[in-house]
């Protein structure tokens, strides 16, 4: 069940539907989330009212097109696995959306399943798991 958020700088409304559509289809193709598991927030910013702050790291050169992505999920993933979903996030962000893929910026939150409430104040994964 990952959460995404996605903040991308001078977009529109379509840029951003497709680098959802990019990161959800990344999670169900490279680590195996349910295709009806999508949970995102997606933000542009305008680079006047609202902006982002990027710099080059680590020998990658990012510009204003840049795009943070921000995946919280359950823990249990090997390396190996979040390796493959960040190149394939990156490889369909350009595809879908046009982002180049050393502009774009995933970071991944692990948490355990008590960390989880789907509505009505209840941790579902835990009341599921004790039932």
């Amino acid at each position: 069940m990952p959460f995404v958020r996605i903040d991308a700088l001078t977009t529109d409304p379509a840029r951003l539907d497709a680098l959802g559509r990019a990161v959800h289809d990344a999670l169900t193709q490279a680590i195996g989330i349910p295709s009806d598991d999508c949970f995102q927030v997606l933000t542009g910013h305008d680079g006047v009212s609202s902006t982002l702050r990027h710099g080059s790291y680590l020998g990658e050169h990012r510009d204003d097109g840049v795009v943070y992505v921000a995946i919280t999920m359950r823990s249990g993933r090997t390396p190996a696995q979040k390796q493959a979903l960040y190149r394939r996030i990156a490889e369909l962000a350009h595809e879908y959306g046009g982002a180049e893929p050393r502009n774009v910026f995933v970071t991944v939150t692990e948490n355990a399943s008590a960390d989880w409430s789907f509505g009505h104040g209840e941790a579902q994964y835990v009341t599921a798991a004790t039932a």
